[in-house]
């Protein structure tokens, strides 16, 4: 298991769960499909940021597949 810290590690059309802005206090996951890699840098302590598919914007903390 990977944990999105590395940009190249993470894909488009990766499926993922990502933590939302609103939901960094909770730490509650999305589970979705990267549509967008919006962090420029190769990697990212928090994780690297994405576009889902539907839209959601979040950092990823977790790649499915």
């Amino acid at each position: 298991m990977m944990n999105g810290q590395n940009r190249s590690d993470v894909k488009i059309g990766a499926a993922v769960k990502i933590v939302l802005k609103a939901d960094q206090r909770t730490g509650k996951l999305t589970e979705g499909i990267v549509a967008r890699l919006l962090t420029k840098s190769s990697c990212h302590p928090h994780g690297i940021k994405v576009m889902l598919e539907d839209g959601q914007v979040g950092r990823v903390q977790e790649i499915i597949r």
